[in-house]
């Protein structure tokens, strides 16, 4: 028998009417394959609803006790969903996070998965259940329980697909697959049969929010057979692959925005050994990530050096950044909010000069000024002006003829 493991987000299971649905592929499922697990996230804005109960409890709110809080979102549509599929004559369990052996760090909101001992939910298949996991969640040496972080529900599906070794992960959510540009914003935005582990990786890390990054590199590590796919229809989705399963025929796979993007400057900074850490070290210690980063060129001793950040971080990296340029002693600071970042992705632009020059081109003919520039060899992005966004994914899209199908 096959085994497969289904995950399904919050849109999926929001109410009592989708949450039969999704028992009902669920059953379909069991019917064909014979072995299915089940990860689910928790219903609709549950885990939101949980947090403002919370922050009405005062402006402190301990870490290990919101973990606490948040993770009954998820075992609440666990319960629910197994209760559903008993009323259809499916046998089902639904576990916790540690109850399915899921060993965690100890990092209160953002715990890493150490481990998982499957000796529970592989017991339970064997006596023919449908077993349903909480997502998002785990438990540490100590016994407190964790959380994964947004998105966390993705990367429990795959590791749990990872260790038991299942044919297929099927992550349900409300679109039906990968998509060369967010269709919202792109009327001829395509869906992609398929796309590799590290265009994947490089989307969902852009802000292509179909797949969580973390469960993306677990997949591309452990060889797991990704499919993105509708809750609310019956057609395929979208596979994510090894790269050597698949003919590598584009050479653009998709656009991606983010507009959870600020800028952060710093004006005349000495130019000598240690500098650079002493900026970037001191927003690693409040774990604010940095993403691009631009040095000026030298002029008497000095430069100029430019990053982005989180736009969501930006309100605690004003204090370190302040501090950092009194203490290196700067001759000024710029913030700004009003920026945005674009992308190209795909593998085929390893082999293929010249794709940055038609990006380039294509946002100077729509009169987008580019700020700032990175590249790794499958992606090109830039930041940019917030409000020209929507003008330059459409642009970008068509200058890589995205909407048109494959050869």
């Amino acid at each position: 028998m096959a085994l497969v493991v289904q995950k399904f987000g919050g849109s999926s299971v929001a109410s009592m009417e989708r949450m039969r649905r999704v028992a009902q592929l669920v059953a379909a499922e069991r019917e064909r394959s014979g072995r299915v697990v089940v990860v689910v996230s928790a219903m609709g804005d549950t885990t939101d609803e949980l947090i403002s109960l919370a922050e009405e409890t005062g402006p402190l709110l301990d870490d290990r006790e919101m973990d606490a809080l948040l993770s009954t979102g998820e075992q609440q549509s666990a319960a629910l969903l197994a209760m559903t599929l008993h009323n259809l004559g499916v046998p089902a369990v639904s576990l916790t996070g540690w109850q399915a052996g899921i060993r965690t760090e100890a990092a209160f909101s953002r715990a890493r998965i150490r481990r998982i001992d499957p000796e529970r939910i592989e017991r339970e298949l064997d006596a023919g259940r449908v077993v349903v996991v909480a997502g998002f969640q785990g438990v540490t040496a100590g016994q407190d329980i964790t959380t994964l972080g947004r998105g966390g529900s993705d990367t429990t599906a795959v590791a749990l697909a990872a260790v038991l070794k299942a044919d297929e992960c099927d992550i349900y959510t409300d679109v039906d697959g990968v998509y060369t540009a967010d269709p919202r914003m792109v009327k001829s935005a395509r869906k992609l049969s398929h796309i590799s582990y590290d265009e994947m990786l490089e989307l969902a890390s852009l802000g292509a929010i179909v797949l969580q990054p973390r469960s993306v590199e677990f997949a591309k590590l452990y060889g797991v057979r990704v499919q993105v796919r509708s809750s609310f229809t019956r057609e395929a989705g979208t596979l994510v692959l090894e790269v050597g399963e698949m003919e590598q025929e584009r050479i653009v796979t998709g656009v991606a925005y983010d507009l959870n993007v600020a800028k952060v400057a710093l004006f005349d900074v000495p130019d000598r050994p240690g500098i650079a850490s002493a900026i970037f070290k001191s927003l690693a210690a409040e774990s604010i990530n940095v993403d691009m980063i631009i040095q000026s060129a030298n002029r008497d001793e000095r430069n100029d050096i430019s990053f982005t950040i989180a736009r969501n971080d930006l309100s605690r990296a004003v204090p370190v950044v302040e501090r950092v340029g009194r203490e290196l002693g700067v001759s000024g600071l710029a913030f700004g909010e009003d920026v945005a970042k674009v992308s190209i992705v795909g593998a085929g632009m390893q082999s293929n000069p010249g794709v940055a020059a038609a990006m380039f081109e294509a946002l100077a003919s729509q009169g987008i000024n580019i700020q700032m520039i990175s590249t790794s060899e499958i992606r090109v992005s830039c930041v940019i002006d917030a409000a020209s966004v929507e003008k330059a994914v459409n642009a970008l899209h068509r200058t890589f003829k995205l909407d048109q199908p494959d050869d």
